[in-house]
């Protein structure tokens, strides 16, 4: 991260760090058998900013409501089912609110992301800490927060056209988008992701594009190592990558720039996630034996660049952090990785935003489709509030700035993948 921090300082390297050996994120049940306490991410939500957006969002009532459900589950298998429609519940109100489907319910703009990361704390609080009648064993609670995540976080709700075509004869292209949740909340429990705005934004919608009509699906992620190492990205993106046209994971990268990371590393670099957990070593992933230390974006990254997309610069970013083959020290390579080089940063770092970057192209390798499926990793900027409303511990959730800033950073990530399908499209031609 060392190029990184140079140029934008302790923010940067929390942007675009990056995973250990799996620590559980969650708490371990107490003992006698009482339910786990509140993560450390949970208990972000007594803090008074979590409670407002919440509140000035309508979304203040869904634990609450949520916990009434558990509390009617008489069974297991009820409770599953009360998991997986309230969860399903979530992301589609959060959906619906960002893309202007339904009532507001608050004076919080509805292209905000952060009503659904707080809403979704304020379940798993009340599912982890729930203690039915019935009798819940360790692995049973852990089966359904797991549920309650996929299910919340869209990654159940992937509905990719088969098949359809336009009046033109040309097939409906099918994108796989990918946010985050926020992250850095001790330094600002404001923070939004624009990443996770551009999912909510972006779900099932279609871009008109000079290739024919792309119709988007999404999902976001948590900023946890211990998911990362457990396979999360994996069993999300598997089943759908090969039926594919193209697909990009998003996150938030440096100030003011959009940035496409041409090469992805196979290093954690050690910055804390949402639950303080820190993690430095070789990303952890099946097979490590046949684990290359980098991958590469197949993105049409010139095309991307050379386009008109927005009001932020957009870059091809080669650099790289590597240790050289026969060496031990870290070495910045501008121009990308050298032969049998050991990573120690992708171009986007070396955090979460580079791990689910090198999973994805690694399983689209993996799978054999290098050479047929565009995908990688795009960096958005850095979503700033508004001049005068910098200081976290006085500044309000939101002010005119930052939604302009967030809204720019939609609208130029929508164009940037219209232009990527085009592009994707005039190669296959």
């Amino acid at each position: 991260m060392r190029p990184i921090r140079v140029r934008i300082g302790v923010l940067g390297l929390a942007l675009v760090a990056g995973l250990a050996a799996p620590t559980a994120a969650t708490a371990a049940p107490e003992a006698g058998g009482a339910a786990p306490a509140p993560t450390v991410e949970e208990r972000r939500l007594d803090g008074e900013v979590p409670r407002e957006i919440l509140r000035r969002s309508g979304f203040a009532a869904v634990a609450p409501a949520f916990a009434r459900g558990l509390g009617r589950a008489g069974s297991y298998r009820e409770a599953r089912a009360v998991v997986a429609r309230e969860g399903a519940a979530l992301w589609r109100r959060a959906v619906d609110r960002v893309q202007g489907r339904g009532p507001a319910r608050g004076d919080l703009n509805r292209d905000d992301d952060r009503p659904l990361y707080w809403a979704r704390l304020g379940m798993t609080r009340e599912l982890r800490t729930w203690e039915p009648g019935f009798g819940l064993s360790e692995r049973q609670r852990a089966a359904l927060l797991t549920e309650l995540e996929r299910t919340s976080r869209g990654q159940t709700d992937l509905r990719l056209p088969r098949g359809h075509r336009d009046g033109h004869g040309k097939g409906v292209k099918r994108v796989l988008l990918t946010g985050f949740d926020p992250f850095t909340l001790d330094r600002d429990i404001r923070i939004s992701n624009p990443s996770g705005a551009v999912a909510l934004a972006l779900d099932g919608t279609v871009i008109d594009t000079a290739d024919g009509p792309a119709r988007v699906e999404t999902a976001v992620f948590p900023v946890r190592w211990a998911d990362f190492a457990e396979g999360t990205v994996e069993r999300a993106l598997r089943p759908y990558l090969p039926g594919v046209d193209l697909f990009t994971t998003v996150s938030q990268g440096r100030v003011g720039r959009f940035d496409v990371e041409r090469t992805n590393g196979a290093w954690r670099g050690g910055f804390p996630d949402n639950d303080n957990v820190s993690r430095t070593e070789t990303v952890p992933v099946a097979d490590p034996a046949s684990q290359p230390q980098w991958t590469t974006t197949t993105l049409p990254y010139a095309a991307i660049t050379a386009a008109d997309t927005g009001r932020f610069p957009v870059y091809d970013n080669t650099s790289v952090t590597e240790i050289p083959a026969g060496g031990d020290e870290p070495v910045v390579r501008p121009d990308g990785p050298t032969p049998g080089s050991t990573a120690r940063e992708g171009g986007g770092g070396n955090y979460l935003s580079n791990e689910i970057a090198y999973r994805a192209t690694l399983l689209r390798d993996r799978l054999g489709l290098h050479g047929t499926l565009p995908g990688g990793h795009v960096h958005t900027p850095v979503l700033q509030f508004g001049a005068g409303n910098t200081d976290p511990a006085t500044g309000a959730v939101t002010d005119p700035g930052f939604v302009r800033n967030r809204l720019d950073i939609v609208a130029q990530t929508r164009a940037i993948v219209g232009v990527a399908v085009s592009a994707a499209g005039a190669d296959r031609d």
